[in-house]
């Protein structure tokens, strides 16, 4: 299964009323560690059908980024029934990565 990208806009919709745990990209196209974290994202996705992947652009989706006070990219949160409940932040290994997230 692909990552979506989500909005501001769609954000609620996909993430905050998800039926499962969703695992949300916050980074940036210019952003040299995040263009390194999402294949391994993408990766973890096609392995995992219990959980959803979702990328948040922080600089076209300022509000949500904001929302959660993502300081640096990439940060990586794992939300459960609309609250963040893990949260991974910089260019981390896989193993590293799924162990922060609970995956």
């Amino acid at each position: 299964m692909a990552v979506a990208e989500v909005t501001d806009a769609t954000f609620e919709n996909e993430v905050l009323k998800a039926g499962k745990p969703v695992i949300v990209d916050f980074w940036a196209p210019w952003c040299v560690p995040c263009r390194r974290v999402s294949p391994i994202l993408d990766e973890m996705s096609e392995d995992r059908d219990d959980v959803q992947f979702v990328k948040v652009n922080v600089d076209d989706n300022p509000a949500t980024a904001m929302n959660y006070r993502i300081t640096s990219i990439p940060t990586i949160a794992r939300f459960e029934d609309g609250t963040v409940t893990r949260q991974a932040v910089g260019a981390l290994p896989k193993k590293q990565l799924a162990s922060q997230l609970g995956l």
